[in-house]
């Protein structure tokens, strides 16, 4: 038997280090041990301002090299994709200098910091799909298995046309009023606070799993602690003597209206005491219901309304079948997976989508309508909650 040619390597270039660039780096080094994907993601380059810290970081997520100017790896051609894991004041920057470089691009949620910013991103992915480069946003909950089984299950019609959506995303790592001021707290850093770090995850799952578009909301947003410490500079704890203020919401709660009439409603915080990563979505049509929580991440609640009401109610679907999304690829039935898969899965995605010459979902034009949905609904809680539209594509 004569030797197999070599798989084409797919050289990955990462901006930013932190928590996202954990997540992400431990997905593309896991991806092509468990898919079998049409080329193989090497991480070549790890980018930060720090040297150290980002030389430290290359050696503990397996990168082959370092840079501290994100620029510098769009002139290197072992650098095939540019996946942005930093704070989304310079999304739209580096995004759109990769895809006009010819890099593909993964981008996290939320998209950009303002509608322009995220106009300005999708209509350089469209300019780089002509060529061949594609870009996707990362939204990693589409990729949790029982989500896309509630996808399909919601297509497929199996609860009928829907009626209403309600969804919450819940964290507490702000209660403490000593909790430094760090870039999450910035408007100018991170657009919003949890409108566009929660909130984001909301709308997308609303709109992937009903198919339908927000088409107008109406939101309240509070700012709890409006003054928080200084963190030191490059280094961790605070200066509980040096103040600075909170320029972001620390929650928001709104009602939406989704295109076919579909009734919506939303909370997003991080001051729930006691809920450290909350989030729950539930679709409620005329045939049935379907509900989904983060805290059993393998499992999907389903109601039949065809059942007979002397047994009928919710069931509990253990989404561990090889039959179900993405399952084939891991362990037996039962063996659950972890939030850290959803990145797997979402590598995966994308270095197939990339081979195939398709366009990945969610797209960049995805993340721009979720960027319109948060405009809205921040222009309407800072106009007690006045009812405001979603401007349509195009």
């Amino acid at each position: 038997m004569g030797e197999r040619p070599p798989q084409p390597v797919l050289g990955v270039g990462m901006a930013g280090y932190a928590f996202m660039g954990a997540a992400h780096a431990q997905a593309w080094r896991t991806a092509p041990h468990v898919f079998s994907l049409p080329c193989r993601p090497v991480l070549t380059a790890l980018c930060g301002r720090d040297p150290a810290a980002t030389a430290a970081a290359a050696r503990r997520y397996g990168f082959h090299s370092t840079e501290t100017d994100w620029r510098t790896l769009l002139d290197r051609d072992d650098v095939h994709l540019i996946d942005v894991c930093t704070p989304g004041a310079s999304h739209a920057e580096i995004a759109i200098a990769a895809l006009d470089a010819g890099k593909h691009v993964l981008c996290e949620k939320p998209l950009a910091n303002t509608v322009a910013e995220a106009e300005a991103m999708a209509a350089a992915a469209g300019r780089a799909r002509a060529r061949g480069i594609r870009a996707m946003t990362g939204f990693n909950y589409r990729r949790v298995p029982a989500i896309a089984l509630a996808r399909q299950l919601a297509g497929g019609g199996r609860i009928g046309a829907i009626r209403h959506v309600r969804a919450g995303y819940l964290q507490d790592w702000l209660t403490d009023p000593a909790f430094p001021l760090t870039w999450r707290l910035r408007r100018d850093q991170a657009g919003s606070g949890a409108l566009g770090d929660l909130g984001s995850h909301l709308v997308d799952l609303a709109q992937y799993l009903t198919g339908q578009l927000i088409t107008g909301v109406s939101a309240q947003a509070t700012t709890f602690i409006t003054e928080r410490p200084l963190p030191p500079a490059g280094a961790g704890g605070a200066q509980p003597d040096r103040m600075g203020a909170v320029t972001v919401d620390d929650a928001v709660v709104f009602t939406a209206r989704l295109g076919a009439g579909t009734l919506a409603s939303f909370e997003a915080t991080r001051f729930a005491a006691g809920r450290k990563n909350a989030l729950r979505i539930e679709l409620n049509g005329d045939r049935g219901s379907l509900a989904f929580d983060l805290g059993r991440l393998n499992e999907l609640e389903f109601y039949d309304r065809a059942e007979d009401s002397g047994t009928a109610g919710f069931r509990r679907v253990l989404v561990t079948e090889p039959g179900h999304p993405y399952l084939s690829a891991w362990w037996p039935p039962g063996h659950v997976l972890g939030w850290e898969h959803t990145f797997v899965h979402q590598a995966a995605d994308l270095v197939t989508a990339i081979a195939g010459a398709a366009d990945p979902e969610p797209s960049f034009a995805d993340g721009l309508q979720v960027q319109r949905v948060l405009a809205a609904v921040a222009g309407s809680a800072a106009r007690d909650s006045e009812w405001t539209p979603v401007p349509a594509a195009g």
